[in-house]
C-alpha cells in the first residue's frame, strides 16, 4: 500500500466520523431529506477530490462544513437563475420521535417530544443566517472563529448573529412555554 493510499484511507475514516453532523447541518440548510442526503454525498465527493489541498493539522470538520455551505450556496444561486418547477404531489416527511428509555412515564415522554418538536420548529422558523449560526455553534459546537471561517465573515458578525438568534429563540420558546403550561397542567390532572 502506498503512502497516498494510507493517507487517503485515514482521511476517509476521519471524514466519516463527521457524517451525522454534516447530515444535520445539511437538513438545516435544505429542510429536505433527499436534498440533504445529496448535499452530504456531494460534500464528501468534493472533499475526496480536494484532499491533496488540505493542509496538515487542519480542522477537518470545519473544512467539510465550509465545503458543504459553499456547495449549498452555489445550488441556491443556480436554482434562482434557472427555471422554477412546482411539485404537485409533494408529501410531507414525518419527523421521527424517539422514546426516552430512562422513563416509563407517558406524560414525560409526551412533554419531551413536544419540547423537542417546539425547539426544532423554533430553530426552523429563524431566518437562514440565524438558523445557520445556531446550528453551527450550539448544536455542532464550533468556535466563533471556526464559524467565521466557514461562513467567510468576521467573528464579530458571527457573535452578533448568535446573540440575535438566541434572543429570537428565547422569544419563540417563551411563547411556547406560556401556551403549553396550562395544557400540561390540565393533562396531568386528568
Amino acid at each position: 500500500m502506498s503512502k497516498a493510499d494510507i493517507n487517503s484511507s485515514g482521511f476517509g475514516q476521519a471524514a466519516l466520523e463527521h457524517l451525522d453532523a454534516l447530515y444535520g447541518f445539511a437538513m438545516t440548510l435544505t429542510r429536505d431529506r433527499a436534498e440533504a442526503e445529496d448535499l452530504v454525498q456531494e460534500t464528501y465527493l468534493r472533499a475526496v477530490r480536494a484532499f491533496g489541498r488540505l493542509m496538515p493539522d487542519s480542522n477537518l470538520k470545519g473544512w467539510l462544513f465550509a465545503i458543504m455551505r459553499n456547495l449549498w450556496l452555489n445550488q441556491l444561486r443556480h436554482e434562482r437563475s434557472g427555471p422554477q418547477f412546482l411539485e404537485l404531489d409533494a408529501e410531507e416527511g414525518e419527523s421521527a420521535w424517539r422514546v426516552d428509555s430512562k422513563t416509563d412515564d407517558p406524560h414525560a415522554i409526551y412533554m419531551k417530544k413536544i419540547e423537542r418538536d417546539s425547539v426544532q420548529a423554533a430553530i426552523g422558523s429563524l431566518p437562514h443566517l440565524y438558523r445557520e449560526v445556531i446550528v453551527l455553534r450550539d448544536i455542532e459546537g464550533f468556535s466563533y472563529q471556526q464559524i467565521a471561517d466557514i461562513l467567510q465573515c468576521p467573528a464579530g458578525t458571527v457573535m452578533s448573529r448568535i446573540g440575535r438568534a438566541r434572543e429570537k429563540l428565547r422569544q419563540l420558546l417563551g411563547q411556547w412555554r406560556a401556551e403549553t403550561r396550562p395544557q400540561a397542567m390540565h393533562a396531568k390532572e386528568a
